[in-house]
């Protein structure tokens, strides 16, 4: 088990380089194509909420760690920003028309159900997502 981390200054302008990073990572993995899609969705929600939200009254930065655990590939982005669990957070109405839905929450949502594991913690004054990809064909494929 080897995780790689890099730190970006949490802007948007930086969300190409942080979705190579994991992406390069991901196909050391030979992470499946379906499940690639899944985590640079989850991957572009989660860098953009930390962009947007985690630092109201500053800059700061979002640091990914990318690396497997037998068949699965995981993702952690930590922030040092607000305290904020995502996944605390009420499922979007899915069943409302388009044109009814409030603005926003399905971003949460892909972050929810893209990754086959998502999970939270706050630890030492940082949000750490974590999220897990797990590989139906062997990774030496």
């Amino acid at each position: 088990m080897t995780f790689t981390e890099k730190l970006f200054p949490a802007r948007l302008e930086n969300l190409p380089d942080a979705s190579r990073f994991a992406e390069e990572s991901a196909e050391l993995f030979h992470l499946e194509a379906k499940k690639m899609f899944g985590l640079q969705l989850a991957l572009e929600e989660a860098f953009v909420n930390i962009c947007s939200y985690a630092y109201p009254n500053g800059e700061g930065d979002a640091e990914l760690s990318c690396g497997w655990i037998d068949d699965t590939f995981v993702l952690e982005i930590a922030d040092s920003g607000e305290p904020f669990d995502l996944l605390s957070l009420p499922d979007p109405d899915l069943t409302l028309e388009i044109m009814d839905r409030e603005i926003g929450g399905l971003g949460i949502h892909f972050i929810r159900k893209m990754p086959d594991r998502v999970s939270y913690r706050r630890k030492n004054g940082c949000n750490i997502l974590r999220m897990e990809f797990v590989n139906r064909k062997p990774s030496n494929a």
